[in-house]
């Protein structure tokens, strides 16, 4: 074994052409981009067309042969990219130690020092030692351990030719084991890169690139994912990504498409194609795991993914998937309309027990995509987004739990808010964007947090809340947009809003169970303390708050013949023409900049 520890040697290392790697990579490239235009041929032309113009079963067995082959080239286009940004990263590592051998190259050639095959230096005689005077003859400085660990001995005066030629010798041996480390990494991650023979790509197939993809990840960390902006302002953000080439962009959305598509700032149609890909990843991450809350995840990932894929009907707004992630209880931004073009763009910020599963994906989404169709109807330029950005309170951790009763998780998720509403400020392109920010029960907390930090809630014109317990201020005025742009629906049957202060409710609760009351009795008369207080502050719906109430309906009362129900809570969304609508009519009129023509109701 040479001193070197390395089947690489330095003029191996010196005469690499890293611009081969790189016209490599960009081969891989071509591939993939051209398996993305297959792809995005497929969904936006043949099955609109075909679901356009034929029917029956051979037009949806030809649906689902496009499908597939869709999602063959879906992964044709993660792999050929992972590939790409894998040789290009590699290029990069070489060419940075490349540097490092040059340098101490030259240094060695200007002091007409020799450098051998094995890395070691050999110099000429040198300046006199310490003690005596006398020249110090030549001779070879060899790295014998790990370079940069055996400083001087002292006895030599540190500017001797010895000197020197033992630092460059440890820098070329640096050099070129650190080379021969970077290449022995990207052998193993290139061989991971193999699909499986045939032309199905099964789901374990999604689970290894999943793996696949994490791995480039890693190895990419200089090359790429240390130059994300994630510090930066939406604004600054939004201009890195303008400057960047198509390659580059083309290279971040394939490696990382997480952090691209969740990136507030990045412009609606780049999170959604980042957060297409990166939802299929996701999947197959939660495929290969069988705990509940990855069964639970999943299947709202799932749910996702067939709405993205569903044919939309006329009139329905297009879907953009603006976040998806599985940290936490599950994060998802879903967008119906794109947000950088309407003039109305809506944020509904959901409550207590959402989290990401098929509940949230089949009712949150819907009640976005249900404001949005509501407020085109006034003006068509709308769109409205559910932001499960956050992590809401849970039913389940106990209602005494400081999740629920406390402020933190309102708190972050309010920061998280208002840098996902400064992304909409600064993506926007409709010139003089109207913003509503709407918040449903613990949801409206959130909001409230939110614009108690500095500017408040970036670009916001009006503020919603719905089955609110309180927002964390008692004037409408303290919420940053004025009073006169806040605007409150309580059911009258909705416990959520009768909820009173912390300290009245434990005072009711102690009283009422040493009298061991009804269900019906213990909820009416805690929640009935005839005043303004709720349980994060003063009712939204009060005079003393000062906002504007609009009429909703009253809702399921809290007990009947069918038992004890909360449905109250969760009504003031409903489009369904056989039920009381005019909540959400009220709040689509908001949306859509017309709260002129609210239908009002008197305070509590």
């Amino acid at each position: 074994m040479t001193a070197l520890s390395s089947t690489l040697t330095w003029a191996q290392l010196r005469d690499l052409k890293c611009a081969e790697l790189e016209s490599a990579a960009d081969g891989w490239g071509k591939a993939s981009n051209r398996a993305d235009a297959g792809r995005d041929r497929i969904e936006k032309q043949l099955l609109v067309g075909l679901r356009e113009s034929q029917q029956g079963a051979a037009a949806d067995a030809a649906v689902g042969r496009l499908r597939r082959m869709s999602r063959n080239l879906q992964y044709v286009y993660t792999e050929c990219g992972l590939i790409r940004t894998a040789l290009n990263s590699l290029a990069h590592e070489m060419r940075v130690q490349q540097g490092v051998l040059r340098s101490a190259l030259e240094e060695a050639e200007s002091l007409k020092f020799t450098v051998h095959a094995d890395g070691s230096v050999s110099y000429p005689s040198g300046p006199g030692g310490l003690f005596d005077g006398d020249p110090v003859p030549g001779g070879t400085a060899r790295v014998t351990g790990m370079p940069g660990l055996l400083p001087p001995s002292g006895l030599i005066a540190p500017d001797t030719h010895a000197a020197k030629a033992r630092d460059i010798s440890d820098r070329i041996t640096g050099a070129v084991r650190a080379a021969a480390r970077t290449d022995w990494r990207f052998t193993r991650i290139l061989r991971r890169l193999r699909a499986e023979e045939g032309l199905k790509v099964p789901d374990r197939t999604w689970t290894d690139a999943a793996g696949d993809a994490a791995a480039v990840r890693e190895a990419a960390r200089g090359y790429l994912e240390s130059r994300i902006p994630r510090d930066a302002t939406p604004a600054a953000r939004r201009e890195w990504w303008a400057h960047l080439t198509d390659e580059q962009r083309e290279e971040y959305l394939a490696v990382y498409p997480d952090q691209i598509g969740n990136l507030d700032g990045i412009p609606s149609l780049v999170r959604d194609t980042a957060n297409r890909d990166n939802l299929q990843l996701l999947i197959g991450k939660l495929e290969g795991r069988d705990d509940e809350v990855s069964r639970v995840r999943l299947a709202g990932l799932r749910e996702i993914d067939r709405q993205l894929k569903e044919p939309r009907q006329a009139g329905d707004p297009p879907m953009y998937l603006l976040g998806v992630g599985d940290e936490g209880n599950g994060r998802a931004i879903v967008a119906y309309g794109n947000p950088d073009t309407a003039r109305n763009v809506a944020t509904y910020v959901p409550g207590l027990n959402t989290s990401l599963d098929v509940d949230f994906a089949e009712g949150d989404l819907k009640r976005a995509r249900d404001t949005a169709i509501g407020a085109r109807y006034y003006d068509p330029s709308t769109a409205a987004i559910a932001w499960l950005g956050y992590d809401a309170p849970q039913f389940p951790d106990g209602l005494s739990s400081a999740a629920v009763s406390g402020d933190t998780r309102a708190e972050d998720g309010g920061e998280a808010l208002n840098g996902f509403m400064g992304g909409i400020s600064a993506t926007n392109r409709s010139g003089n964007a109207h913003l509503t920010v709407i918040g449903h029960s613990y949801g409206s907390r959130t909001v409230g947090a939110a614009t108690q930090f500095e500017g408040g809630i970036p670009g916001a014109d009006d503020i919603v809340l719905v089955g609110s317990p309180g927002v964390g201020v008692d004037h409408a005025e303290d919420l940053g947009v004025g009073a006169n742009h806040v605007f409150v629906g309580a059911a009258e049957n909705d416990i959520v809003t009768k909820v009173p202060s912390k300290p009245q409710a434990v005072a009711g609760f102690i009283g009422l169970t040493a009298g061991g009351p009804s269900v019906a009795h213990l909820f009416g008369e805690v929640a009935d303390q005839g005043d303004d207080d709720l349980w994060f502050g003063r009712d939204p719906a009060s005079r003393a708050f000062g906002a504007r109430r609009f009429q909703v309906g009253d809702g399921p009362p809290l007990v009947s013949g069918d038992g004890l129900s909360i449905g109250a809570h969760s009504d003031y969304f409903v489009s369904d023409p056989n039920r009381d609508t005019v909540s959400a009519h009220n709040i689509a009129l908001v949306v859509a900049g017309r709260a002129s023509k609210l239908k009002t109701e008197e305070y509590r």
